[in-house]
């Protein structure tokens, strides 16, 4: 089979690549307009509000999806809201200052709900429900019925198991 990809660049590296060359510019700039002591003071700031929000948020994300799926409802839009907000953290954590300007944007409600909203319509979920069991719904390769007679099977006295413990964790002999 012929890959027809082979030619093209590689889109995601790319990215990557222009983020990094805009972030190095962000830098430069801010730099020189507060000062360099003043710059990585921001830039250390924003990773410690990061971890904390990232912290906050995780907690906060788990309760909510927890509190709607006991009242019965799935927990989309929560769940949505709270990943934006864990990316936003993550953002803030990223050293730049255009990442923390999108993870910011990200904290705003109205912003989350658009991008969920655009989301969701773009999404597609697929499920199958089934009641019962299937007879191959498992590997019949790895499944096996052993059939015994009576005769064939024993149970035997626990307390003269060569594997049993006593009270001083020692085998007994």
């Amino acid at each position: 089979m012929r890959n027809i990809y082979r030619n093209t660049p590689n889109i995601a590296g790319l990215f990557l690549l222009v983020a990094i060359f805009i972030e190095i510019a962000g830098f430069i700039i801010v730099g020189k307009e507060i000062g360099v002591l003043a710059t990585l003071a921001l830039i250390i700031l924003s990773m410690f509000v990061g971890f904390i929000l990232l912290r906050i948020q995780g907690i906060t994300l788990l309760a909510k999806m927890q509190h709607e799926l006991s009242a019965g409802r799935i927990p989309d839009r929560e769940l949505a809201h709270g990943a934006l907000l864990i990316l936003a953290a993550i953002l803030l954590i990223i050293p730049g200052f255009v990442t923390d300007i999108i993870g910011l944007l990200l904290f705003i409600p109205q912003i989350r709900d658009l991008l969920w909203k655009w989301v969701s319509k773009k999404m597609t979920v697929r499920a199958s429900f089934s009641s019962g069991f299937r007879e191959n719904s498992y590997d019949n390769n790895h499944s096996q019925t052993i059939d015994l007679d009576a005769e064939d099977y024993h149970s035997s006295d626990p307390e003269h198991s060569p594997w049993r413990k006593d009270d001083d964790n020692k085998r007994l002999n």
